[in-house]
């Protein structure tokens, strides 16, 4: 019988990602203070890490439905949308205290942006291809014009004000854990599998008796919930909501990143959500040519690594470990072997 070994027991790998989460947290508010202030970064570096963290929501949720399922939508700025302004009236419109009335915000504004997924999927994920992103693309603009025109409730085009900005380094930091961790549990589990198989074979999912309609369609409210997450964060960032941040463009700013850390990579999704958030500001001393130089490095990546930069590969902390504890297995038996050699001789 095989013994089991240390290094594959699920507590094991709990506790490994448990510490690389603490030690993440520490090194964040060692670089940014607890406030966001008096941190080794100044106040401007420290905010950076806000809209990087927003990003990586918007880009691995996206992932989920265009990588790991395998569809093309191009409407989930219009998801972020309808996150943020629910997130952000139900913080307006409430008395409940900052610590109650925050995290009930952002639970509103994914699980408004969730049924709109569904309402959205069930006739939109009966098609495929170009037709989806036909449908999921008009879905945002209509997002867009309606929240334009009932300038009671959403503001229209001067905004919505008077949103409290309390969002910060940390809350952010935690709702990207969150997200990170309940969507690789999801694609780790038989339900992970059935998307992906749908994903490689459709015809071959439903001949094996895989609900394709139901799987699609909870996918693509799951996404819109953490699109909805990271709506209702920029909302309470921000403070000012204007209608025209969450158009046509922003949606292909998601996919880029998607398609940039690779189709079904989580993290290529976390990497190149990070990479393209800080890139525009270490350029920012080149105005005159950092969108030239940032359109040449997506254009050479996509050249000579169409897969994008991870391709499919997920990053696994346990995986490291086993793989380290591999190596060091392997060199302590070869030190053991040159010691027998020598005294043999």
């Amino acid at each position: 019988m095989k013994p089991t070994r240390l290094i594959d027991k699920t507590w094991f790998r709990y506790i490994i990602n448990t510490i690389a989460v603490l030690l993440a947290f520490g090194l964040l508010v060692l670089l940014t203070g607890p406030t966001g202030e008096g941190g080794l970064l100044n106040k401007y570096m420290s905010q950076i890490f806000i809209p990087m963290g927003i990003n990586i929501i918007l880009a691995v949720s996206l992932n989920l439905t265009a990588g790991f399922l395998g569809q093309l939508p191009l409407g989930h700025a219009g998801f972020m949308s309808v996150g943020a302004y629910a997130a952000a009236l139900f913080s307006i419109h409430t008395d409940f205290p900052k610590a109650i009335s925050f995290p009930l915000s952002l639970i509103v504004g994914g699980i408004v942006a969730a049924i709109f997924g569904i309402l959205i999927g069930l006739p939109a994920l009966r098609l495929k291809g170009d037709y989806l992103a036909i449908i999921t693309l008009g879905f945002g603009e209509i997002i867009r014009v309606i929240i334009l025109n009932i300038p009671k409730i959403t503001g229209g085009a001067y905004g919505l004000k008077g949103i409290p900005k309390d969002t910060t380094v940390i809350s952010t930091f935690v709702c990207v854990v969150i997200t990170l961790f309940l969507i690789h549990a999801l694609i780790k589990s038989r339900h992970g599998r059935a998307i992906i198989s749908i994903c490689e074979d459709e015809i071959a999912s439903e001949a094996s008796c895989i609900p394709t309609t139901y799987y699609k369609v909870t996918t693509f409210s799951f996404s819109a919930f953490f699109a909805g997450i990271a709506g209702g964060l920029y909302a309470h960032f921000i403070g000012v909501l204007d209608p025209a941040e969450f158009g046509f463009m922003r949606s292909v700013e998601i996919l880029v990143m998607v398609v940039l850390g690779g189709m079904g990579s989580i993290i290529g999704s976390v990497v190149a959500a990070g990479a393209l958030t800080v890139l525009p500001e270490v350029l920012r001393g080149f105005s005159e040519y950092r969108m030239v130089v940032y359109s040449l490095l997506l254009i050479v990546v996509m050249v000579f690594k169409p897969s994008g930069l991870f391709g499919r590969y997920d990053f696994s902390l346990c995986g490291a470990a086993s793989d380290i504890a591999k190596a060091i297995k392997k060199l302590t038996h070869r030190n053991k072997l040159g010691i027998h050699e020598e005294a043999g001789k």
